[in-house]
């Protein structure tokens, strides 16, 4: 496992998830912007990718993180805190995504049946963008929890470094 670049324990793949999942917060957030606007083919495929995007990094990344680290820890450990932020994020996410999926199915296509099918956008729309969040607050407080925060090199250290005859 390689080593990450955010500077602290975590490993590249948490690393890179984070920035991801960060990016895809802020993707939804312009997303938003361009449906206030009334660009709504514009915010249907920002929206769109992102909750695709979402699914890969899902599958690729945190399920087998979640198989790896967390189930087999599950119920015995889940009065510790980061195992306990663990589930929560996975539930969580699990609801968040699957909304998210419905909401793009229900809005952007007839694969739903109609009784499936919701007429108002608007409030499931922002659950979905609230869940999101929620969700990327509590994968941040997650990545904290186990990797810790990003170390700083003291400015002594890098003068001293940078100061060589």
């Amino acid at each position: 496992m390689s080593k990450g670049f955010l500077g602290t324990a975590a490993s590249l793949a948490a690393d890179r998830t984070l920035i991801i999942e960060t990016a895809m917060g802020v993707a939804l957030i312009v997303g938003t912007i361009l449906a206030r606007r009334r660009h709504y083919r514009a915010h249907g495929w920002c929206q769109s990718a992102v909750v695709v995007l979402n699914l890969v990094v899902i599958a690729q990344f945190m399920v087998p993180s979640f198989r790896h680290q967390i189930a087999p820890e599950i119920p015995a450990s889940l009065g510790e805190l980061h195992y306990g932020i663990a589930a929560v994020h996975g539930l969580l996410g699990t609801v968040a995504e699957l909304l998210a999926l419905c909401v793009v199915l229900a809005a952007g296509t007839n694969i739903l049946p109609k009784w499936l099918r919701f007429l108002r956008y608007k409030r499931w729309m922002r659950l979905a963008l609230a869940l999101w969040w929620i969700e990327l607050l509590l994968g941040l407080a997650m990545y904290v929890q186990w990797y810790g925060l990003p170390r700083r090199v003291s400015t002594t250290r890098s003068l001293t470094m940078s100061v060589r005859p």
